[in-house]
């Protein structure tokens, strides 16, 4: 099957176009030695065939030393564990390596909060960042590169990748 990779980006905090807040939705700190970090991202990934979902206890550790900066915070609703979103902070951009939902939450009306969340919290990482940037995939869910649009994203590079 073929791919479309969509490099999306943020070049300014003013031009994120904040989601209506919803009651009880939240991020927390995650420290990056926590076992929820490969948990969620795997249940996360799954349903997109994210690497995540499918990492040995060696690549998970491999990874996580890719970015000795790579910060993750967890997405709670009402106090329940509901999403991730991992960040790899630079000097002048922060990259939001994985952002998602656990599969019992999407489909709630909860993305384009947490996902404001998730931004601002980027722009709080790096206060000299200039950028903020991401990409997704054609194989992850269908809402995710509208919501990065509705939420001010400017897409600025597309790749098709064939198997």
């Amino acid at each position: 099957m073929q791919e479309t990779v969509t490099h999306v980006e943020m070049t300014d905090r003013d031009q994120l176009n904040a989601a209506t807040p919803v009651q009880g939705l939240a991020l927390e700190p995650l420290d990056r030695t926590s076992p929820l970090v490969p948990d969620i991202l795997a249940r996360v990934g799954t349903p997109y065939g994210w690497k995540s979902s499918r990492r040995t206890p060696e690549e998970w550790q491999s990874w996580l030393t890719e970015n000795p900066r790579r910060t993750f915070t967890l997405v709670t609703f009402e106090s329940e564990p509901a999403g991730i979103v991992a960040y790899d902070p630079q000097d002048h951009e922060v990259e939001i390596k994985s952002f998602g939902l656990l599969p019992d939450f999407v489909g709630k009306g909860l993305g384009g909060y947490a996902l404001t969340l998730g931004i601002q919290h980027a722009w709080e990482l790096s206060p000299t960042a200039r950028r903020v940037w991401l990409h997704t995939s054609s194989l992850d869910h269908p809402n995710a590169l509208p919501n990065y649009h509705r939420r001010g994203f400017r897409t600025y590079k597309t790749e098709t990748l064939h198997p």
